[in-house]
């Protein structure tokens, strides 16, 4: 059994009482003079405008339409019968709940400038409803006047509030999709640099081994080759992320968790350079995903650093281990910092900037340095909850 919303009890409340207002004015319409099908005609109008549901809603029915004819009428019906000397026609709270809720949608979802044109004409119309009856400014039009001054002020101050609030959402939401858009931009900076980096490096060991040793250059042609495959793939699932809007996208799995960091690390192995993956049992795949994202930067990053900065280790060591309620990634080689990659070849210098960035707002941190005898040492330590 579906239980009704909030929402939908004031929506409910709404209609019943417009419903039954305008019955009211029906029935005092009926008395007064053959009043009741110009009444019944201005209602009718009114309650098409503002009941007509959106899924059904037509183009050509728009929020500047729905507000200005309903309002051109009543004003019209007004105008008519100060003009024809017709005896005073009551008006009641049907025809002003009507014309209120034409104004709070004029305020609140037309587009500028129409928002204040169809505000100031449903404004006016209701403004001289008292006309009708008084037929001349007399005393009681001012207070009637004067009241409806208030509630035009008060239903258009809630409309112009929350259509600030409509507007400051769509600039958050469309900041927050600028900003997703710039992570991902950076992801394929960053994949594509790794795997650019890592054909690069074997592509120098091809040439050496081509005049050297040229019966192994399969395996290093296959490394070339598996590194721009990656690349590509890499590419194409980034741009998919960001070319995509539907629901779909969200069952993705995340390209950079814990589960790929075991491809990335068989894929950056040589022939002469040895990859080993450290994996402690407790760490689990299922931590948070911003944490398994940051953790496969982590490895990215170190492992490009080595690609660019020491290309003479012949081992590099990955571990991840969950002590207590924190993840440890490391990654360390034994590298001098010789076979340096051409200078163009060389990063601006803010991989580990970036990197840093990324760990401390997760409330983690980073350590990079010499190594313990030689090669280079890069940690990171993430607070992840009890296991």
């Amino acid at each position: 059994m579906r239980s009704t919303s909030p929402r939908g009890c004031v929506r409910g409340f709404g209609v019943g009482f417009l419903l039954a207002a305008s019955v009211y004015d029906l029935l005092i319409a009926d008395g007064s003079h053959h009043a009741l099908w110009p009444s019944a005609t201005v209602l009718l109008v009114g309650f098409a405008a503002v009941l007509w549901p959106v899924g059904r809603r037509p183009r050509w029915l728009t929020p500047q339409l729905r507000t200005a004819v309903p309002a051109g009428v009543s004003a019209l019906f007004t105008t008519g019968v100060l003009l024809t000397g017709r005896p005073e026609v009551p008006f009641g709270p049907g025809e002003v709940a009507v014309l209120l809720s034409l104004l709070f949608i004029a305020v609140r979802h037309c587009p500028w400038p129409w928002a204040l044109a169809c505000g100031v004409l449903d404004a006016v119309a209701l403004l001289l409803l008292p006309v009708r009856y008084f037929r001349s400014l007399q005393e009681e039009v001012l207070v009637y006047a004067l009241l409806g001054l208030v509630l035009v002020g008060l239903t258009a101050g809630l409309a112009a509030y929350l259509r600030s609030l409509d507007y400051r959402r769509t600039v958050m939401l469309s900041e927050t999709r600028r900003a997703e858009r710039v992570a991902i931009a950076a992801d394929l900076h960053d994949f594509v640099a790794h795997h650019v980096t890592g054909i690069l490096v074997q592509t120098q060991m091809a040439r050496m081994m081509a005049a050297r040793q040229p019966q192994d250059l399969d395996p290093v042609l296959a490394g070339i080759e598996r590194a721009a495959t990656e690349a590509l793939a890499s590419m194409r699932r980034t741009v998919g992320v960001l070319r995509d809007t539907g629901p779909e996208t969200a069952d993705r799995r995340p390209v950079g968790d814990l589960a790929g960091v075991t491809d990335l690390v068989e894929g950056f192995a040589t022939p002469a350079q040895k990859t080993v993956l450290q994996r402690d049992p407790a760490v689990s795949d299922d931590l948070p995903h911003e944490v398994q994202a940051a953790a496969f930067r982590v490895v990215q990053e170190a492992l490009t650093n080595v690609r660019r900065h020491a290309g003479d280790a012949t081992r590099v060591t990955v571990r991840l281990a969950r002590p207590g309620d924190r993840l440890e990634v490391t990654v360390t080689d034994d590298g001098h910092g010789g076979i340096q990659l051409p200078e163009a070849a060389h990063g601006g210098g803010f991989g580990l900037v970036g990197l840093r960035e990324r760990v401390t707002a997760l409330g983690g941190e980073l350590r990079a340095g010499p190594g313990a005898g030689q090669g280079w040492r890069v940690s990171a330590t993430f607070p992840v909850g009890k296991g």
